[in-house]
């Protein structure tokens, strides 16, 4: 199995509605995020994907994301945790690059985005 990743940022503010405690208020993060390619074949240049074709589509995602207060996208439903963004990211990668929803015979697939909200926060969507 081969794997590649690609990393980008953002900067964006949030607040937990149905939580209680000092996420309930608003604030920020300066987020760090993965995007995880796997597979089984290389293409004839000896690649699984071109770095710059997924890093690309993460850096796309990322820049709608930037600079908001994600309580006003409702794919959030005034809750963007950390585990929503990794999923609103993985979803919005795979409408840039269709080619990589995971299916029986494909040579590669994206596999995970991680969502870092601090150096030691992390926050995973995959398709395990």
């Amino acid at each position: 199995m081969y794997e590649v990743r690609v990393s980008a940022g953002f900067c964006a503010a949030h607040f937990l509605q149905d939580y209680h405690g000092k996420c309930e208020n608003l604030h920020g993060h300066n987020y760090k995020v993965y995007a995880h390619v796997r597979g089984t074949v290389l293409d004839e240049g000896g690649m699984l994907l071109d770095f710059s074709e997924l890093k690309q589509a993460l850096r796309s995602v990322c820049a709608e994301i930037d600079h908001t207060n994600l309580n006003d996208i409702s794919f959030f439903c005034q809750n963007p945790s950390a585990e929503r963004i990794a999923f609103f990211i993985f979803e919005k990668i795979l409408q840039k690059i269709p080619g990589l929803k995971k299916s029986d015979g494909k040579k590669a697939w994206l596999h995970a985005v991680d969502v870092f909200e601090t150096e030691s926060s992390r926050a995973r969507y995959s398709t395990e």
